[in-house]
């Protein structure tokens, strides 16, 4: 698998990484460790997880498989903070204290010291940007994260926040949703990565599942659109305008004798800017088709027609929701 340079940092990762938002709830702890060994067997590195992911049960079972499946050292973790857990629910807190507070925890959860990347995962309204700032410097001065970066954040916060960390620790990454059903970032976010030195990290590189052309009959009874905890993640694009979109990765898929997956997969590790793609399974038989996509190249052909089919989808917003 190809290693990228991450913006312009010295961190380097796998082009396709490992996304966690299941493990725990729809992964148990046998689906996840033969991903985890599946992907590292592979060349992957990047992991990426979050303190919110089944409300660190996620972090926890990963963290329950280093040193056993892989060596700490073998991978470059990335998780994210900001998301609150109170009884009523998930609250978006980015304050110091909160940020901090979690980071903690979540270095705990894993059985680690130090993640290599450490996100916000998104936006908080009643918090300065200037104090979240404040958190992800402290954050890499006291050795608890490597790297810094957002999640899930629009073009002016990363700029704003880019500017703020000048000239160390520099904002390394952003996290954002990208694929054929979802080009906002290519609006905003994508632009202010490229000209601030940030690499992308594209979640939900396969339309939330629904570019592997699944759903394109029915809604299996295994998929995350019949779960009763990603339903209403999956439902956005179960459209007609997506079902024409899913047609048309399938038609280019099967003149290629592949998968549809692979041919979205490969269009979003070959646009600029991306870093890497994060793919998300449920059990470690989807990660390995995903994986079986390194080796695709898509023609340039192929490229352009995908691109001029899904340009309407510009007028879906950047960010439907924070992941």
């Amino acid at each position: 698998m190809e290693h990228r340079q991450l913006g312009r940092t010295g961190l380097r990762v796998s082009s396709v990484g490992l996304g966690t938002m299941t493990w725990s709830r729809d992964t148990d702890d046998h689906e996840a460790k033969d991903q985890l060994r599946d992907f590292v067997e592979a060349g992957g590195t990047l992991v990426d997880t979050s303190a919110s992911y089944a409300d660190g049960g996620a972090e926890e079972l990963l963290g329950s498989l280093l040193g056993d499946v892989v060596a700490r050292d073998e991978l470059v973790l990335c998780t994210k903070g900001g998301v609150r857990r109170t009884v009523d629910g998930g609250v978006v807190d980015a304050s110091r204290g909160t940020l901090l507070d979690s980071l903690d925890r979540s270095l705990a959860r894993l059985r680690t010291d130090r993640v290599d990347l450490w996100l916000v995962q998104t936006p908080d309204a009643r918090t300065p940007l200037e104090e979240t700032v404040s958190a992800m410097r402290l954050a890499v001065s006291s050795g608890r994260a490597r790297y810094v970066g957002l999640a899930n954040h629009p073009g002016w916060q990363v700029a704003r926040a880019a500017t703020l960390l000048e000239p160390d620790p520099g904002l390394a990454a952003v996290e954002a949703e990208y694929s054929l059903l979802q080009r906002g970032v290519e609006r905003e976010v994508l632009p202010a990565c490229t000209g601030l030195g940030a690499g992308l990290l594209a979640w939900s590189p396969l339309g939330r599942g629904v570019l592997t052309g699944k759903y394109r009959r029915t809604i299996p009874s295994d998929s995350r659109a019949a779960s009763a905890h990603l339903a209403g993640f999956v439902r956005p694009y179960l459209t007609a305008d997506a079902a024409g979109v899913v047609d048309a990765v399938a038609t280019a898929a099967a003149g290629l004798e592949r998968q549809p997956l692979e041919v979205a997969l490969a269009w979003v590790v070959g646009r600029p800017g991306v870093a890497s793609a994060l793919v998300g399974a449920r059990t470690a038989a989807q990660l390995r088709v995903a994986l079986g996509a390194d080796d695709l190249e898509l023609p340039d052909e192929i490229v352009r027609a995908l691109d001029e089919i899904t340009a309407p989808s510009f007028g879906y917003p950047e960010r439907l929701d924070a992941r």
